[in-house]
């Protein structure tokens, strides 16, 4: 269940992130963020996977935290962090509001 929700966030922010792209820019934008999105994710998915084999026990925490769930989770906040800077306003009137 956690990974189920995991995966419907990931497809929640990919497409706001296409559609937002995609009316600010253009439609190459879109595409082009959509497939940075969905390589890091899987990327950052097999190498959490490696991570979590070699701290956690090979049946994982419990039946909802496996070692799929736990590297799912993992990625996901290396993701947040990534995002947050890589998608932060670039307004140049917010940076000057900053600077004040």
């Amino acid at each position: 269940m956690i990974a189920a929700f995991i995966f419907l966030a990931h497809i929640v922010f990919l497409t706001t992130i296409f559609i937002k792209k995609w009316k600010r820019e253009s439609l190459t934008s879109g595409f082009l963020n959509a497939i940075l999105i969905i390589i890091l994710f899987t990327i950052g998915w097999s190498l959490s996977a490696m991570v979590v084999k070699l701290i956690f026990p090979l049946q994982g925490l419990s039946k909802e935290f496996n070692l799929d769930t736990l590297a799912l989770i993992s990625v996901s906040l290396g993701e947040i962090v990534f995002y947050k800077f890589y998608y932060k306003s670039k307004d140049p009137t917010a940076a000057e509001k900053e600077i004040q």
